[in-house]
């Protein structure tokens, strides 16, 4: 059961560990060390939520009813889109880093915001979906009844563990953010995501 656990953890950390939104979200507000707990708390909760969903079974329901990855991908598209226009405004703010870090930078989101929009790049993402519901959930049931738990706990911790270390390792870059310059790229860059994968959901 152990290497089951482990094949888990290596397969969830594969699917985690890639350039999205989620990541550069969290790595945003680790580097602001701005409600960092909150961030990676609902990141982690939701991959857990949507990992035990597919390992209980529900990855039937979307394949029994495709037009919920269709409302769904029209929804994230629109989304995207959106919240892609405010990181190319904040680009064109004034923020950078101080030694006491958030002072000096432009008005922030509360704790609520930043979970409703972490909520909204993560349900609004078909590919979420299809990695934990589907992929992660559908392999687990190859290990039997009881292996399949180990699979998808092996993945839940992997995805925890990743996003804990993104949020609080993030800071160790505050230096390099002690510029405008460098909080403009880091916007551009995540706007330029959203829209690539509003296109990608659309076409």
């Amino acid at each position: 059961m152990f290497i089951i656990f482990i094949k888990g953890m290596f397969l969830g950390a594969s699917l985690i560990i890639a350039i999205g939104l989620q990541n550069a979200f969290i790595l945003r507000q680790g580097i602001k060390n701005r409600y960092i707990l909150p961030a990676v708390l609902t990141a982690s909760l939701i991959d857990v939520a949507l990992i035990g969903a597919g390992v209980f079974g529900f990855g039937f329901l979307i394949e029994q009813y495709p037009s919920l990855i269709q409302w769904i991908t029209w929804g994230g598209a629109a989304f995207l889109i959106i919240y892609g226009i405010k990181s190319f405004i904040n680009a064109f703010k004034n923020q950078y880093l101080n030694d006491n870090d958030a002072k000096g930078m432009a008005k922030e989101a509360s704790a609520q915001e930043i979970i409703l929009i972490l909520i909204g790049i993560s349900l609004l993402n078909p590919h979420v979906y299809l990695d934990t519901v589907v992929l992660i959930g559908g392999l687990s049931a190859s290990y039997g009844e009881i292996g399949k738990y180990y699979f998808g706990g092996g993945a839940m911790i992997a995805s925890t563990i990743w996003f804990f270390t993104l949020g609080y390792g993030a800071r160790l870059l505050a230096p390099l953010f002690k510029k405008p310059r460098a909080w403009q790229i880091l916007d551009i860059l995540i706007g330029l995501t959203m829209w690539a994968i509003a296109l990608s959901l659309l076409f």
